[in-house]
């Protein structure tokens, strides 16, 4: 206990002592109370994954990814490290969102190994969803491929979360369809959870935008698709994605992030469970679930 105590003085001293580059004065900024356990670091994005509680007044508890400013964090944030900070929330400002005043309650265990993801290695579950066309596609449809999916819901704010996604897919998709060597190999698909809004007309509608209106949209490599609130959250239980509709606002959806790649075999081969990907290293992951031997 006494060990703690320490921990917390010497990271609010720090804290106090350091200036903060994402303090915000706009009079648009909230405030809310944080506590957390930090899952993985990104120190060269200024960004953390955290499972974090119940903020009261503003999200359920969940596991997502926070950008953090302040650069004495990186020297003694680590997974497994606890944490109370505030969460600042500002629409107007750089970053909607980020942590400040980071408090360190209690240091990660050094003998601690990091837990694998769960999904990886595992073999996807069937599932049966309709696409941005009104097609019903299934687990059979990418047999043979390599492939990734995401999940994602079309009226997602956060530049940072599903907007981001979507423009790695959409980026992606473009690359590879002049690809004679890999445009046949490898598929994209994006899961909307939330079927009550996003139907297939509007996932059409919304990937063309992001494939850059083309006259039709190309959707060969990409697709987008949604199913039943069960089917959804059948799959999302399995690659850990958490979803609940924020009860201040019920346009908007508090989430975390899931990308899962997949081999031809239909096997998880690697899980991101945040946005610090590029589509650059996608495909290279793609890439290689292809070139591995079967099992």
């Amino acid at each position: 206990m006494r060990s703690a105590l320490i921990l917390v003085s010497l990271a609010l001293f720090a804290t106090a002592c350091q200036p903060s580059a994402s303090n915000s004065n706009s009079s648009s900024a909230k405030r809310y109370p944080f506590t957390g356990k930090v899952v993985s670091v990104n120190k060269a994005a200024k960004k953390a994954t955290i499972s974090h509680e119940d903020i009261p007044g503003y999200m359920d508890a969940m596991t997502m990814e926070f950008p953090i400013h302040e650069d004495w964090v990186w020297n003694d944030l680590t997974p497994g490290s606890e944490i109370h900070a505030d969460l600042v929330v500002d629409s107007t400002a750089k970053d909607p969102f980020w942590l400040e005043k980071i408090g360190i309650v209690a240091a990660a265990d050094p003998n601690q190994t990091p837990t694998p993801d769960p999904a990886v290695g595992k073999q996807i579950p069937d599932f049966s969803l309709t696409n941005q066309d009104g097609k019903k596609i299934s687990t059979k449809d990418y047999l043979g491929k390599a492939w990734a999916l995401t999940f994602i819901y079309a009226r997602c704010p956060l530049p940072d979360y599903c907007i981001k996604m979507s423009t790695n897919f959409s980026d992606l998709a473009n690359q590879l369809k002049n690809d004679p060597e890999w445009k046949d190999k490898i598929r994209l698909l994006s899961i909307s959870f939330d079927p009550e809004n996003d139907t297939p007309q509007k996932l059409h509608s919304y990937g063309a935008g992001y494939l850059g209106n083309q006259n039709p949209p190309d959707f060969s490599i990409w697709q987008l698709a949604v199913g039943s609130d069960d089917e959804v959250r059948k799959m999302g239980d399995f690659f850990g994605l958490d979803y609940k509709t924020d009860e201040n606002n019920k346009t908007q959806i508090n989430h975390n992030l899931r990308t899962a790649v997949i081999g031809p075999d239909g096997n998880v081969t690697k899980m991101y469970a945040g946005n610090d990907w590029t589509p650059a290293e996608l495909l290279n992951e793609l890439k290689a679930t292809l070139a591995a031997p079967p099992k």
